[in-house]
């Protein structure tokens, strides 16, 4: 006959064996929490990483005036104070690239507007005009000093909302947008096209390969580098940029205008955002873009639906690329293409002085204060 053991010890004993202690319990707790915590750490780490490569860390930008402050002199990087002009104080240069301040005048036929660079005149400044990718990082990039009484605050970002990181730092600050939007308060494109004053004699430059596309952000999760990945099995790319064949400074134009297509891939998909990739690299080369951004009926706001091929045309980009090689074996059909440059010419716009000088056109015709809530509830 066996006998077994009945107790309060020999039970909890089978207790302790069947069901984890309290300390195991908060140990496991414990464990949990480290681990989510480094997960959010690192997360936290490359969102943090990705803004601080977007937005230049700059705190103060290099200017043209190195001597001492005083209000009553004009310093190096002003244009000369008129009296009645409105004085235009550019918080950094953008991306640190330099330029002429008095250039509004001669070539735009813009004038009334006293630009600077040095921020001992920020309190005399009628606006100030904050590049957003030059102020992204923290806010002590930022004016910190209080703003003058009817001072106005100019965002001005030509990039997409994708690489437009922290835009919340601009709540309630901001009193004018300058940007390629059409419904911003100043609109300034990549480009656009002019009627001609008389029928221009427009020839498409020799061609002598088929399609190029120049690409320096190379990031595989973009849905330009998918549509690529698919078109190039049924057609020959020349890549250019990056790890690619070089494009040596100055030689964009006469390299890209030996081929008959160009690929005008913008990095975004977002309304009105049609860049320097359309307008300078294609159409002032005399290539036939082919585009992929926004839709067809946004580009058709800004040229003519004949002057470009959207991939949107295609069900699949090999029947785009059966329909380039039938534009490559038939000259007629590819030179319709180009019959609007007959009536209208593209310009692309290439340096900074055409925003600021529009930034001084607005600032002079735009009496009313406004303050803008939220940039970002707009810019997405």
């Amino acid at each position: 006959m066996t006998c077994s053991l009945s107790s309060p010890a020999a039970d909890m004993a089978s207790k302790a064996q069947t069901a984890p202690s309290w300390k195991t319990f908060v140990f496991y707790i414990l464990i949990s929490f480290l681990t989510s915590f480094s997960v959010f750490t690192v997360l936290r780490g490359a969102s943090k990483a990705r803004v601080d490569k977007i937005c230049t860390k700059v705190e103060t930008p290099t200017m043209y005036y190195t001597g001492e402050s005083d209000s009553k002199k004009t310093p190096r990087g002003t244009t000369s104070t008129i009296e009645g002009e409105l004085v235009i104080l550019l918080w950094t240069w953008p991306f640190g690239q330099r330029f002429p301040l008095d250039q509004c005048a001669r070539i735009h036929g813009i004038s009334g507007c006293t630009f600077t660079v040095d921020r001992s005149w920020y309190s005399r400044a009628d606006a100030v005009i904050l590049h957003h990718r030059d102020v992204c990082s923290s806010k002590t990039q930022l004016p910190q000093e209080p703003r003058p009484f009817n001072q106005r605050w100019v965002w001005f970002n030509l990039e997409s909302p994708r690489h437009s990181p922290n835009l919340h730092f601009m709540d309630n600050l901001i009193n004018l947008t300058l940007n390629y939007r059409r419904d911003s308060d100043i609109f300034s494109p990549y480009g656009l096209v002019e009627r001609t004053k008389s029928p221009q004699d427009f020839r498409i430059p020799n061609k002598t390969k088929l399609v190029a596309w120049a690409v320096s952000n190379w990031d595989p999760t973009l849905t330009r580098v998918a549509y690529y990945n698919q078109l190039k099995n049924h057609l020959n790319i020349d890549m250019y940029g990056g790890r690619n064949r070089p494009l040596p400074p100055g030689k964009t134009i006469s390299t890209i205008s030996q081929y008959k297509f160009y690929l005008a891939f913008e990095n975004s998909l977002n309304q009105d955002y049609i860049t320097e990739k359309l307008w300078h690299n294609s159409l002032l080369s005399g290539t036939l873009p082919v585009v992929l951004g926004p839709t067809r009926e946004n580009y058709e706001l800004f040229l003519p639906s004949d002057a470009f091929i959207h991939v949107n045309d295609f069900p699949s980009a090999k029947e785009l690329a059966a329909y380039l090689h039938f534009l490559d074996a038939n000259d007629e059909q590819y030179g319709r293409y180009f019959e609007w440059r007959k009536r209208l010419q593209p310009i692309g716009y290439t340096d900074w002085t055409i925003h600021y000088c529009k930034a001084c056109q607005a600032l002079r015709q735009q009496l009313n204060y406004k303050t803008i809530p939220s940039i970002a509830k707009w810019y997405k």
